[in-house]
């Protein structure tokens, strides 16, 4: 009987979250089991799986992994009345004034700050008001869901750590030592750092009005993160194999048109325009509207799907005939497909619209033309895609291969 394998559990934080890790060396059969435990997520940067922090998740785990491991649960245990906590300001390296540290300590108060994500975090009375106040702002000018949903979670966060100090009291140094804090104890990438600084800004410029605030606080450099795109080959591969339909109709909509998921699956039956062979994209991302191109193998794919499925008034209705199919079941339905062709797991459903636009960059396509079909503002973002075209980069010969082609002649 072979030895099980000793698996140790703890309690870290991750991206600001708490999560239950579980540490063992690399086993590819236990890997498969912890896996589908729900909720399981690996770290790259911890190279280890980690759980939800729900004692569910450990009971399933040591469920799932009876038969090959064992489950050492002694130092989890020992976290687990802990969990909840949070750092307070001064242990975080967040510099305190004498006159906060004298504050009156008044009893945290529940609340839920974006019923949408059902996220819950326990912000302290003293700040109470402060995200009721900027949803409000938010939504009196028009941001869309999905940034005041990043704004919210953001500036509750930041709440989260200041604890009973008020917010409408920190100055532009002690928000410069707060975000150096995110940066060197957090450990925020730049990207979540910026969104941060973004919903800090909303809040204190728009809702407080004190303009002069950011003035002084510098933005941390962004990684350039070039676009994850598929192959030709890949990409036709996939689609061809599909069976199911809609799911086959939705795949080959995006693609062919370079839209976003949430673009997709939006689409009205009245937004297909087969006179002009152009697909209408209303209130886009930065609420704009734009004409992208429908393929003529799609606009027939199409036609098959409104015969069958016979939509109303969304071309991909949900569950119920009023809704549109969701961001989420689109996105599984790209996993299901593209992920059996051996595909990186960093590859998702946007890969389509970053495959589309590299594949048009490289069959020729003027980059002003492929700004205006994938709807951006800047050409900088658009220029990303020269970057990963094979057009000119297939040009280059490595000097190696040089090298050997010349001793070989």
């Amino acid at each position: 009987m072979k030895e099980k394998i000793k698996v140790a559990l703890q309690i870290l934080q991750h991206y600001e979250e708490n999560r239950i890790f579980v540490q063992y060396g690399y086993h590819e059969p236990l890997n498969k089991l912890v896996r589908k435990i729900p909720g399981a997520k690996y770290s790259r940067t911890k190279k280890n799986w980690h759980l939800p922090l729900e004692k569910e998740s450990v009971v399933q785990l040591i469920a799932a992994t009876k038969d090959i491991a064992t489950i050492d649960t002694t130092v989890v245990k020992q976290q687990w009345p802990k969990r909840l906590q949070k750092e307070k300001p001064a242990e975080a390296n967040v510099p305190i004034s004498k006159a906060h540290k004298k504050a009156e300590k008044l009893e945290a108060a529940p609340i839920v700050f974006d019923k949408a994500s059902a996220h819950f975090v326990s912000i302290h009375a003293n700040n109470a008001h402060v995200l009721p106040a900027m949803k409000q702002q938010l939504q009196l000018k028009a941001y869309s869901a999905s940034t005041i949903k990043t704004y919210l979670n953001e500036m509750g966060a930041f709440l989260q750590t200041i604890g009973a100090n008020k917010a409408t009291d920190f100055t532009t140094q002690r928000l410069k030592d707060y975000l150096q804090y995110c940066l060197t104890e957090l450990k925020l990438s730049e990207n979540t750092l910026h969104s941060r600084m973004n919903a800090l800004k909303f809040y204190y410029e728009q809702v407080l009005k004190n303009e002069k605030l950011f003035w002084e606080i510098p933005r941390p450099k962004k990684r350039i993160i070039l676009p994850k795109v598929i192959s030709e080959e890949k990409i036709i591969k996939g689609l061809l194999n599909i069976n199911n339909l809609k799911h086959k109709a939705i795949l080959f909509t995006a693609y062919s048109a370079g839209l976003r998921v949430s673009e997709v699956v939006k689409l009205k039956v009245t937004d297909i325009n087969s006179d002009r062979m152009q697909i209408r994209i209303e209130a886009a991302k930065g609420k704009k509207d734009r004409m992208a191109t429908l393929g003529e193998a799609t606009l027939l794919i199409l036609r098959e799907y409104a015969r069958l499925y016979k939509p109303k008034q969304y071309l991909f209705e949900g569950q119920y005939a009023s809704e549109h199919y969701s961001s989420r079941s689109a996105q599984t339905v790209f996993n299901k497909v593209f992920k059996s062709l051996g595909l990186p797991p960093s590859i998702s459903f946007h890969s389509l619209r970053h495959s589309y636009a590299t594949h048009l960059l490289e069959n020729g396509t003027d980059i002003k033309y492929i700004q205006e079909l994938l709807g951006h503002n800047d050409i900088k973002t658009t220029l990303r895609y020269t970057h990963v075209s094979k057009k000119e980069l297939g040009k280059i010969e490595s000097p190696i291969d040089k090298i050997l082609r010349k001793k070989r002649d």
